[in-house]
C-alpha cells in the first residue's frame, strides 16, 4: 500500500507527468488532492497497471479526489521552452487548476520550479511511493492517451493509437517514410541515418 502523505495533518497535491519521452504530442500533467483516508488496494505506479485497470481508477479518482485537475503543454510549446520546463509547467498549469488550494506539493522525479509560494518535495520514484503522485500519475497518462488516439485517426501512418508518440521502431520508419507532422517536437532531432533518435 502506498503512503497517504508526506506530512499529516496537511492538504498535499500529488503531481506527475507523461509523454516526456515522446517525439510527438504534448506532455500532460495532472494535480491530484486526495481524501486523508483515502484507500485503495489496486491504485498504484501507472505503468505498472494495464490500460483497463488505469481507467477503472481514473473514474475512481475523479469521484473520490478533494480536487484534481489536468494541465498540458503542446509541442509547440515544448520547443519553445524545452521538454524539462514543459513538464514541470504542465504541473502548474494542473496546480492552477484545482479547487482546493494545497499546503504542500509532492512531485514525481527530481526537478521542479517554485508554484506560488506553495513548499514541495521532489521524490523520484514516487509514482510508486504516494497515493496522491500515483493517481496523477493515472490522470495524465489515461488522458494524454486519450489525446494521442484522436490524432491516431488524423495521422494514422505514425501507429500512435499503439505508440501514443513515443520513439518505437514503427513510428520512426514512418517519419522516415513520411515525413513530420505539426504535432511533432522540431526540437528533438527525430531521427538520422542509423534511425537513432538524439536529443
Amino acid at each position: 500500500m502506498l503512503a497517504s502523505f508526506l506530512h499529516e495533518g496537511m492538504v498535499e497535491a500529488g503531481c506527475d507527468e507523461a509523454g516526456r519521452g515522446c517525439l510527438a504530442g504534448p506532455v500532460f500533467a495532472a494535480a491530484v488532492i486526495l481524501p486523508a483516508d483515502f484507500r485503495n488496494e489496486l491504485l498504484n505506479d501507472s505503468k505498472q497497471l494495464t490500460g483497463r485497470n488505469r481507467y477503472i481508477l481514473r473514474e475512481v479518482i475523479q469521484k473520490e479526489a478533494l480536487s484534481w485537475a489536468v494541465g498540458s503543454y503542446d509541442n509547440k510549446e515544448i520547443d519553445e521552452v524545452n521538454i524539462l520546463n514543459a513538464s514541470i509547467f504542465s504541473m502548474h498549469r494542473a496546480l492552477h487548476q484545482l479547487k482546493v488550494k494545497p499546503d504542500y506539493i509532492l512531485v514525481d522525479g527530481n526537478r521542479f520550479k517554485p508554484y506560488q509560494d506553495i513548499p514541495y518535495t521532489c521524490v523520484v520514484k514516487g509514482d510508486g511511493k504516494f497515493l496522491s503522485i500515483a493517481a496523477a500519475s493515472i490522470l495524465a497518462k489515461t488522458y494524454r492517451d486519450d489525446f494521442m488516439l484522436a490524432l491516431h485517426k488524423e495521422y494514422p501512418f505514425y501507429k500512435w493509437g499503439q505508440n501514443k508518440g513515443y520513439p518505437t521502431k514503427a513510428h520512426r520508419e514512418a517519419i522516415k517514410q513520411h515525413g513530420i507532422t505539426p504535432y511533432h517536437r522540431k526540437s528533438f532531432r527525430l531521427i538520422d541515418n542509423q534511425l537513432s533518435l538524439k536529443f
